[in-house]
């Protein structure tokens, strides 16, 4: 047998709103190892045969219990040792929501929160970076 490639490949979304006037990013708190109960973004690993965006749809939708039709692909992020687990790549999507979008926690997340993008936890992984190419890219539509 030849040579079998180690990376994964994940998705993660940062998901906008504006709430009276103030642009808000949707996090969830992680229920599981590796960063448990540190602020992530949604997402997760894509299953085999799965589109991207329907994959980060998916994520999305299993943690947050919000549906979207359409989201926008940021960016690709895989310096190693990005993850503790293994050699991650993910895929990040951007989408936006009205105001009267709350969500709710669910699968790997163990609650959700909005925060103003100029109030940010602590994030998991290299969600940081993820977050402030997302704010850069939001900023210029």
């Amino acid at each position: 047998m030849g040579y079998v490639s180690k990376i994964f490949v994940t998705v993660d979304v940062v998901l906008f709103k504006k709430y009276l006037n103030i642009s808000q990013i949707l996090l969830i708190k992680r229920k599981n190892e590796p960063f448990r109960d540190y602020w992530a973004l949604p997402g997760g690993f894509v299953d085999e045969n799965e589109d991207l965006e329907n994959a980060a749809k998916r994520e999305l939708r299993e943690e947050t219990s919000i549906d979207l039709d359409q989201l926008v692909q940021l960016k690709a992020y895989g310096k190693p040792f990005r993850d503790p687990r293994s050699h991650m790549v993910t895929v990040a999507f951007l989408g936006e929501v009205g105001e009267e979008v709350i969500g709710e926690a669910a699968d790997d997340a163990k609650e959700l929160a909005w925060f103003a993008i100029d109030e940010l936890p602590d994030l998991a992984f290299d969600h940081h970076d993820i977050v402030l190419d997302a704010i850069e890219r939001y900023k210029k539509k």
